[in-house]
């Protein structure tokens, strides 16, 4: 589906559907990776001219991070599921069960956009907005069990931090969604023991 332009009234510049656009760009970077997708590739399948797309984000740069907040915030939304005064592991559970279902969702986009592209070679300035968005996320996490877990949030954000990335990485190999729904179980059995008053 390309964002195609609209010609507006005489003498105005043409315009095209952001939000398509962003739509495009997204399934266009999560199939094939920032590396791949070209300038001239991208703002053909948007159907607008290359001083529209700089216009509209300056650079391929920019239009990619459009696309990772807009992933963010719209894909496995932390403020959805990590909503303040619910039960810290009720919340972590699920979010591990809908990362292991978002992940294997769409076969052409496999894993999850934010972090495949905090690890990506060859595409470091991508690599880095990437590994922004990530780290905002983590705070928002850490925060979120930090309010009812202060003493173990640092530990419960690493064992979810790094069964996130294992989910999305193994998700980009091709194991099945139950296959990832039960590694996402096992973690949270063991963040829920972390969670456990201590004696």
């Amino acid at each position: 589906m390309a964002a195609k332009e609209s010609s507006g009234r005489a003498g105005r510049p043409r315009r095209f559907n952001l939000d398509a656009a962003l739509s495009v760009g997204q399934a266009m970077f999560h199939e094939r990776g920032y590396g791949a997708v070209g300038l001239a590739e991208l703002t053909a399948q948007l159907d607008i001219r290359p001083p529209s797309f700089y216009a509209a984000f300056g650079s391929k740069a920019g239009f990619f991070e459009r696309i990772l907040t807009r992933y963010a915030e719209t894909v496995l939304p932390l403020a959805l599921i990590l909503r303040p005064g619910r039960p810290v592991k009720e919340a972590l559970n699920d979010l591990l069960e809908e990362a292991a279902r978002t992940y294997t969702r769409n076969p052409k986009a496999l894993g999850c956009l934010v972090l495949e592209a905090s690890r990506a070679t060859g595409a470091e300035e991508a690599a880095e907005l990437a590994r922004r968005v990530d780290q905002r996320r983590r705070e928002d996490l850490r925060a979120f069990v930090h309010a009812d877990h202060p003493d173990v949030a640092d530990q419960v954000c690493d064992v979810m931090a790094s069964t996130m990335s294992g989910l999305s990485a193994c998700a980009r190999e091709g194991w099945s969604e139950q296959r990832l729904l039960q590694v996402a179980r096992t973690a949270a059995a063991g963040i829920g023991v972390l969670l456990e008053p201590q004696a």
